[in-house]
Order: C-alpha cells, then structure tokens, then sequence
C-alpha cells in the first residue's frame, strides 16, 4: 500500500472536477422545473472526472512526490 493516501495531482484534479460535477447535478435537480439537461451536465463531469484520474495516473501523476 503507497503511503501518499491520495495526496498526488491526479487524486486532487479528479476530486476537484468530481465535486464540480456533483454540484451542477445537484443545481439541476434543484431548478425548477428540474432541468435534466444540467443534471446530465453533472452526470458526465462525474464520468469526466473518472477518466482524467485514469489519464493523469498512466502519466505519473499519482506517485509520492517525496
């Protein structure tokens, strides 16, 4: 098990673009009438954001920087 428990660029981008995702999900099913489109929005910065971690993982970025 590494010892930088998800301190590294790649872990911080994903949960970054992820809690951007979940708020745009969230303002969507809040408006009223619920805009779907938005929460869509939301769902695939969500997918986004799985897929950047994978990325910026195979490019090095999830390694202990000490």
């Amino acid at each position: 098990m590494s010892d930088n428990h998800g301190n590294t660029p790649a872990a911080w981008t994903a949960v970054v673009v992820a809690l951007v995702g979940f708020v745009v999900g969230g303002a969507g099913l809040m408006l009223s009438p619920i805009n779907f489109a938005v929460f869509w929005v939301g769902v695939g910065l969500n997918v986004v954001a799985g897929l950047l971690f994978v990325v910026m993982a195979r490019l090095g970025y999830h390694e202990s920087s000490h």
